[in-house]
């Protein structure tokens, strides 16, 4: 919510080391989706919010 672009919030926070960053812009509010990028900074892409929900799930399930 603060005033920075977007680009150096993602930049400052793949920096952080976030496992994975969800971006909810106009564009993803539209298609009811969210942008996802992980830690190594690949774009993940688009998806629908429960399909991620999935995927990590799935991801957690994976490591344990």
């Amino acid at each position: 919510m603060r005033n920075e672009k977007i680009t150096y919030k993602i930049r400052e926070h793949s920096i952080q080391r976030v496992p994975y960053i969800i971006v909810v812009g106009d564009r993803e509010k539209e298609t009811k989706q969210v942008a996802v990028r992980n830690q190594k900074g690949e774009d993940l892409g688009s998806m629908a919010l429960d399909e991620l929900v999935k995927n990590l799930k799935k991801e957690i399930s994976d490591k344990s």
